[in-house]
């Protein structure tokens, strides 16, 4: 604006300006707010732009004038627009919308990321050029069209093609291409309209667009080229910093970045405030606008159309028309056909005609079946299959139907068995009862057929015999026999199909007597005459087709020329042709017919159009079909069109015609044009203008009513009530000539043809029922018609109607176009989240890159937003070619929406902005003021509740024989069972073949122990006390070396070995274990020494830094001279190190005292005696497994038979035949043990059945978890094994934690494990609400097995640390003699440590001593008893602390999204989420080629909104196995963010949700 000559601002209005500046600096304005404010303050003193002044009258949208003709169909001829949908002024709008959305500072999007060989892939798919010239032949197309650049090639249409290709794609030569953006050609430099940004306050943030040429690597280079080609950086990538402040570097980071500062700009004013109830979280009920536009008209007056005039000669029906003709003049010319080269290639004469359609009718009603039992009589319903370009059988198979009094129902060739949308036209067929189809011969034999030469029955087809109607094939009807014919009736003609906007396909029944009116009341507003010549491009079965070219043109015996939509694709003047040639009076076209004439006329000298007085336009009612209409009149007015031939014409299959212009001589006459706001449109109301004059949709009137017929006009929804002169509503007919039933739906009929229309006061207007046309619109001056869309295409987006015709008509105006075909553009609404989301997808040309894509793509969203001020929730884009057509050749819209619904579309490119759109979110929770003390108790009090608390069984009361009390230390057992019982077997490894590996009896432990002991002191020179790491596989080893150092007076710790193929991750993990634990040696096998030596281990950590390393597998010979025993039974046992699945590392301590009581707990609660056997597959490294493993066994004396997990990788059914093989009946497994065998035994249980395994004698299979109990990996697991005799209530779930190792368990005695349902949405408030199972937003919960003995439990509120009454959430504590005695941690941060092991309730029983557990948890008094006679109560653990994600001021469990997740598609495996700054980002793995990796993240974003009320910022896509796991089969999240932050995870797929 600078250079501008500007006028100097007065001091007033500089005042202002800097305090604008100053509220935009301090935040209490918007930057929408403040430019709109700054621009309205500096608008009077800035020179006007050319063409902007706001006083120019709408003189640019007359018809171009023939003077200036030569300019414009010099654009015209470049072809690369459908003008179906094209205008110019709509053009500018577009451009001028683009340009304020660039003034504005638009943010800049991140594109998305994408691995390369999904970039190659999509591009250069075997790539066939795509049928563009798609017909929409259906209501649910209406995008069908574009350039005819079909595979048959063209006559004289290559230059064109080749210009379209080439050639400028420049926006606009009208006056305004250089209106807004500062002087610059809004079309040129509209690329940079992403790439500017205005940030005041945030520093620039990085532009990944990439227009320059350096940045375009967007996938990553593969493998070892990362090193020699230095990746771009992004901005200021290098200055990024994670949400703790951690720097980190790469792509995804700065792309992250530049999202979060694009939601931090304020998008949309703040919604007002609004109420939320106690326990529903009440979602944003959109307030209508005050300011809205309203209709303030009259109630308008139902219209009449003119008398409907009988003519004397007017036949009595239409089969009596046939005859007569047939009979009077037999030679007389019935219909033309044409070959693919134009020629005429059968007349069919209306002699031929009438004698061949009733050798139809006599063979039809004769020939099939037997005399008794004829296989169709009068009434019955017939298929009549015949392709587009065979109308002369067509024509004679639907009459001899009428002569043989049965019911045609004429419908599309079935091409292959799945046709898109045939499944539904077969439903269709099945409920008319049709058993017959009649066909040519041709059709016939190009029919799919199976080996045998049967056509094979369609996906939802009935069983059809199909009727060949050829002549010679037939057999001649006897002299005596006569059709009988009947003067026009109440019985039904025909049958039209019509397919709905869900893709449903209803039939729509014509009456013989609607069928005769309907012809006379198109003969006389038509002006048709005898022996006039008609051209019929449309479709001859149905619509206005079917109507002009079969039927009316019968009754007054006009000659039909027919142009199959094949001769069209090849030579798109072919019809032009024929006018001429014919010199015929009438044609009916689409608007598309007349748009690929304009394009293709330039050649042809000889045009003479003078011959016509009407140009039905069938597709009159749309539009769009202006620009067309007015295109077609100025080029060829000069060839001797006249302007008043062209009447646009309102069809739908319930009313038939609706309406239609009339041809008069009159040519003073112009026809009507509203220019109307579109932002009135949406609000149903009719605006003539609007100040924008940027949003304005220009209609043309359709004419008026039909002769005979009474038209009114109301609401499109609810009761019919009439609307007001100046609001759009639904068009309703009544007359005799429209359809009477959806056949077979008598519900629906009654809503469509048996409607009522209401005045003000309530009263119908009339006593006949009137007909919903399914158009949308109103009745203008003199009674015209004016029509503004279809209720087919309304999406009511926030309570405001748009028109799926318009959203396509603006995207078509984002220049430049070259990336996507014209034609080829769905747009549909889905409902996600109690309100339609607007969708659109495209067709990508092959040679477009990922940029121009996304570029294109980003500027159709805005413009999409600027003209209709509406946001797009997802745009995508598809390979050519790949998405679903009509049988002509247009978009199947219904199959498409399905399609994406389902997550089968493989869009190779997809925008979703669900930030912009979804506007109806429940309000942020807002925290409530903490309660105090005395309320809370009060309030228990009052409501009757109990303080959630709740114990095991007492272990000082519990009289039992159990010797091992006596001693304080475990040492001390296994010296007394080596001595009393040296034989029995404790200890039982098995090997993957199912056979002992090697075992344990109580003597050999002990001696090997002693051996160990013996090593640590020589060899290692250890004193007592000192830290001992042990890094031992799974087995018998780890268990020796453990006792080993009991005796020694070392203290233990179990680390996992190094994976030996990954040791780059693992060993690193052992190393920190190591050093944090502070051991003074390792013991290990030799296998594992060498390992650690190794050149890889090298490469991972430091190896000269290990302590000394001991290898058992070589122990001195002689034991030691005298075992340790510790003085203090509250000393050290050992350490347990667990890396939590947030990713910390915490060791806990546990001292003898506790280790003993752990071990008599668990003895007491499963009853455990040397007598028994257990089954024990996981891993013994931490928590309650590592106590099952290495020391239960020695305490109750049991025998322990260990299956180490990584065993069923190999064997998968191992552990359940060890358990069969040993009828064992307590068995402990983790659940990815379980996950293994339900996924890898599945199809097993037959074959392991027959191999004689039973689990009928399990009386507890336990999950050995430190989490909320998977629900349904335990059922499936259940319901998988019943066959073999497992019993549901034995499988449960244990729970356990850092602070004490194991708070649950279930026992052998007591209550089955119970589930209860809760509310999700409650959850996330904090509180617990029951439901029932299966109401909305239920989530099950697992109880966790039963409280241990010797346990108490409380549930705290995690903030005041206040006790909670009972079925409320809050943190589990838990106070118990094998409670840990603290954290190991080297920094020792004791106020950590100190809170979590040593709290005290701030009120109530403040004297306990309780550890937090750090998870959320209810208990819930049940109404079972326990093994004592009380009541049971349960504790269901609802999710970890520190997992939990605060968003929106609730709290989110990752696992309750996962789950959400993991449902919506079946290629998605596994799911992890978590947040980064206040982003929620959902990893998913795919199980599936990498083509649908796109069609995961709608439905992923989806699902989301619908059940957590979140909107998913980034989703991203990668292989399976990326998410990693822990041993207990826990997702690591952390680890994972941290790899997404540091760009490691090799995504397939990056999509940033904007």
């Amino acid at each position: 604006m600078a250079d501008r000559d500007t006028l100097p601002l007065p001091l007033e209005v500089r005042d202002r300006l800097a305090e604008l500046e100053l509220e935009l600096s301090e935040g209490d304005i918007t930057q929408k707010g403040y430019e709109k404010k700054r621009s309205k303050l500096i608008g009077a003193f800035l020179p006007k732009a050319p063409g902007m002044d706001p006083s120019v009258p709408h003189e640019r949208r007359t018809p171009v004038t023939p003077g200036s003709s030569s300019r414009y169909h010099r654009r015209r001829s470049s072809g690369s627009r459908d003008e179906r949908y094209r205008s110019d002024v709509h053009t500018e709008a577009v451009q001028a919308a683009l340009a304020k959305q660039k003034e504005r500072g638009k943010m800049a999007v991140p594109m998305p990321s994408k691995r390369r060989s999904l970039v190659v892939q999509s591009s250069m798919d075997a790539y066939t050029p795509p049928d563009t010239s798609s017909g929409s032949e259906e209501e649910g197309s209406m995008q069908g069209e574009g350039t005819p650049t079909s595979s048959q090639g063209s006559i004289n249409m290559e230059n064109w093609i080749s210009r379209a290709i080439h050639g400028s794609t420049t926006s606009s030569t009208t006056s305004s291409s250089s209106t807004q953006s500062g002087g610059s050609g809004a079309a040129s430099r509209l690329a940079d309209v992403m790439g500017q940004t205005h940030l005041e306050n945030h520093s620039t943030p990085p532009d990944v667009t990439g227009y320059t040429t350096d940045s375009i690597q967007v996938e990553r280079p593969q493998g070892s080229t990362t090193a020699s080609r230095a990746t771009p950086k992004y901005g200021n990538a290098e200055l990024m910093e994670t949400g703790d402040g951690v720097p980190v570097g790469g792509r995804v980071s700065a792309k992250i970045q530049q999202l979060v500062n694009t939601l931090k700009r304020p998008k949309r004013p703040p919604l007002r405030e609004f109420f939320v109830d106690d326990f529903e979280e009440l979602l944003e009920v959109q307030q209508p606008d005050p300011n809205q536009p309203k209709a303030e008209g009259a109630q308008m007056l139902a219209m009449r159309g003119e008398q409907l005039g009988v003519v004397t000669n007017w036949p009595p029906s239409l089969e009596a028309a046939l005859q007569r003709w047939g009979t009077i003049s037999p030679k007389a010319p019935c219909l033309t056909t044409m070959d693919t080269n134009g020629k005429p290639l059968y007349i069919l004469t209306y002699g031929k005609l009438w004698v061949r359609s009733m050798k139809v009718a006599y063979n039809i009603l004769h020939k099939l079946g037997n005399k008794q039992e004829p296989m169709v009589r009068p009434g019955d319903r017939v298929a009549l299959v015949f392709p587009n370009n065979d109308p002369a059988a067509f024509m004679v198979a639907f009459y001899g139907c009428l002569l043989a009094e049965l019911v045609p129902v004429p419908i599309e060739v079935p091409l292959t068995r799945k046709d898109a949308g045939s499944q539904q036209i077969g439903f269709l067929l099945g409920s008319c009862g049709v058993t017959v189809a009649l066909t040519s011969d041709a059709c016939h034999k190009g029919l799919p057929k199976s080996t045998t030469g049967e056509i094979p029955q369609f996906k939802g087809w009935p069983k059809l015999l199909w009727f060949v109607t050829e002549s010679k094939h037939l057999s001649k009807p006897p002299r005596d026999w006569f059709p009988h014919i009947k003067d026009a009736n109440n019985d039904t003609a025909y049958i039209e199909y019509k397919t709905c906007k869900d893709g449903s396909v209803l039939g729509v029944t014509v009456m013989r007597i609607a069928l005769l009116t309907h012809c006379q009341a198109l003969t006389q507003s038509c002006g048709y005459t005898e022996a006039e010549t008609i051209v019929n491009v449309l479709d001859f079965k149905k619509d206005v087709g079917l109507w002009h070219g079969i039927l009316t043109s019968v009754m007054n015996m006009m000659h039909v020329i027919s142009i199959p939509y094949s001769l069209m694709k090849v030579n798109p003047l072919s019809w032009i042709q024929k006018v001429c040639q014919y010199k015929a009076k009438v044609a009916c076209v689409k608007s598309r017919d007349m748009h690929w004439a304009l394009v293709a006329h330039k050649d042809q000298r000889d045009v003479n159009l003078s011959s016509l007085r009407m140009l039905v336009v069938a597709d009159g009612s749309n539009p769009w079909s202006i620009s067309s209409c007015d295109a077609f009149l100025n080029v060829f007015q000069s060839k001797g069109l006249k302007p008043e031939v062209i009447c646009p014409c309102a069809s739908s299959p319930e009313a038939l015609t609706v309406a239609i212009r009339r041809p008069t001589d009159d040519s003073n006459q112009p026809p009507g044009r509203g220019v109307l706001s579109m932002q009135g449109l949406s609000h149903g109301v009719i605006r003539v203008d609007s100040e924008e004059k940027l949003s304005v949709l220009t209609l043309q009137d359709v004419g008026t009513a039909m002769p005979g017929a009474l038209m009114c006009v109301v609401k499109p929804d609810g009761v019919s009530q009439l609307c007001k002169t100046d609001e759009i509503g639904e068009l309703c007919v009544c007359s005799v000539a429209t359809g009477t039933s959806y056949y077979g739906l008598s519900g629906m009929t009654k809503n469509t043809f048996e409607v009522f229309p209401m005045n003000s006061v309530g009263a119908p207007i009339s006593e006949y029922p009137f007909t919903r046309t399914g158009l949308l619109g109103f009745v203008g001056p003199g009674g015209l018609c004016f029509i503004a869309g279809k209720m087919d295409g309304l999406m009511v987006v926030g309570g405001r109607r748009h028109n799926a015709d318009d959203i396509v008509a603006t995207a078509l105006a984002v220049e430049p176009m070259k990336f996507v075909y014209r034609g080829r553009i769905a747009v549909f609404s889905i409902t996600v989240l109690h309100d339609e989301r607007i969708v659109v997808v495209a067709e990508q040309r092959p040679d477009s890159t990922e940029e121009d894509s996304f570029q294109w793509m980003s500027r159709v969203l805005q413009a999409i937003d600027g003209i209709h001020q509406v946001g797009v929730y997802c745009l995508a884009l598809v390979p050519s070619n790949t998405l679903p057509k009509t049988p002509l050749g247009g978009i199947h819209l219904s199959e498409t929406k399905q399609l994406f619904l389902e997550g089968s579309l493989h869009p190779c490119n997809v925008l979703m902005c669900p930030h912009t759109c979804v506007t109806n979110l429940p309000k942020p929770r807002q925290k409530q003021p903490e309660i105090g003390p005395a309320s809370v108790m009060v309030g228990n009090l009052v409501s009757g509740k109990r303080i959630a608390q709740a114990s095991g069984r007492d272990l000082g009361q519990m009289e039992d024989n159990d010797q091992a009390r006596k001693f304080l230390f475990l040492s001390e057992v296994l010296q007394w069972r080596a001595q009393t019982t040296p034989d029995h077997v404790l200890y039982t490894l098995l090997n993957s073949r199912g056979t002992i590996a090697s075992s344990l009896s109580c003597v050999q432990l002990h001696k090997r122990a002693e051996k160990i002991a013996t090593m640590l002191a020589e060899r290692g020179h250890l004193q007592d006390g000192d830290h001992v790491a042990l890094v031992y596989p799974p087995g018998i080893d780890l268990i020796a070396a453990f006792y080993g150092c009991l005796y020694a007076g070392c203290v233990p710790i179990t680390v996992r070995p190094p994976h030996p193929q990954n040791i780059a991750t693992t060993l690193p993990t052992v190393k920190m274990i190591v050093e944090v634990s502070r051991s003074a040696c390792m013991m290990t096998t030799a296998v594992i020494c060498k390992l650690l030596r190794s050149k890889e281990a090298s490469a991972a950590v430091d190896v000269r830094t290990w302590p000394p390393v001991l290898d058992t597998d070589d122990l001195p010979k002689k034991k030691p001279p005298l075992l340790y025993k510790p003085s203090n039974p509250d000393t050290l046992a050992y350490l347990d190190f667990s890396v939590s699945t947030t990713g910390m590392l915490a060791g806990v301590k546990m001292s003898h005292t506790a280790t003993s009581a752990f071990c008599r707990s668990i003895k007491l609660q499963c009853e455990l005696y040397p007598s028994r056997e257990v089954a024990i597959c996981l891993d013994p490294y931490c928590g309650l497994g590592f106590v099952i493993w290495c020391l239960c066994s020695v305490y109750s004396g049991h025998q322990s038979i260990l299956i180490p997990p990584s065993e069923l990788e190999v064997n998968p059914a191992l552990w359940l035949l060890a358990v069969s093989q040993y009828k064992v009946r307590d068995t402990f497994c983790s659940y990815s043990v379980m996950e293994l065998c339900t996924k890898g035994l599945g199809l097993q249980t037959e074959s392991l059945k027959s191999r004689g395994l039973d689990l009928s004698r399990v009386r507890t299979c336990v999950v050995v978890a430190e989490e909320r109990p998977r629900i349904a990996l335990t059922q499936s697991f259940s319901k998988l094994f019943k066959d073999l005799g497992l019993h549901p209530r034995a499988v449960s779930t244990s729970f356990g934690c850092r602070v004490n190792l194991a708070v649950c368990l279930q026992g052998t005695s007591g209550p089955d494990p119970t589930t209860v349902y809760v509310d999700m949405r409650a959850l996330r408030h904090d509180r617990v609400r029951l439901v029932e199972r299966g109401s909305p937003h239920s989530l099950p919960l697992m109880e966790s097995g039963k409280i241990l003995p010797g346990v108490r439990i409380i549930i705290a509120n995690p903030e005041t640390k206040g006790p909670l009454g009972d079925s409320h959430l809050g943190e589990i504590w838990v106070c118990s003699g094998h409670n840990a005695s603290g954290y190991f941690t080297v920094y020792g941060d004791e106020a950590l440590q100190s809170d979590h092991f040593n709290s005290r309730l701030s009120f109530g029983d403040t004297q306990t001593i309780w550890a937090r557990t750090g998870y959320l948890g209810f208990l819930r008094r049940t109404e079972l008893t326990d093994a004592s006679g009380e009541r049971h109560d349960a504790l269901y653990v609802v999710g970890a602390l520190d997992e939990a994600m605060e968003l929106r001021g609730m709290r989110y469990h990752p696992i309750d999204i996962e789950t959400s997740v993991i449902r919506t598609h079946k290629s998605i495996t596994e799911c992890a989420v978590f947040t980064w700054t206040n982003l929620l980002v959902v990893v998913v793995e795919l199980d599936g080629s990498e083509q649908e990796a796109l069609d995961l993240v709608p439905l992923v974003t989806n699902v989301v909104l619908e059940e957590h009320y979140l909107i998913v910022g980034v989703v991203v896509v990668v292989d399976i196995g990326v998410i990693p796991i822990n041993s207990r089969g826990e997702k690591q999240r952390m680890h994972l963010r941290d790899g997404f932050l540091a760009d490691q995870l090799d995504p397939i797929y990056v999509a940033y949700n904007m």
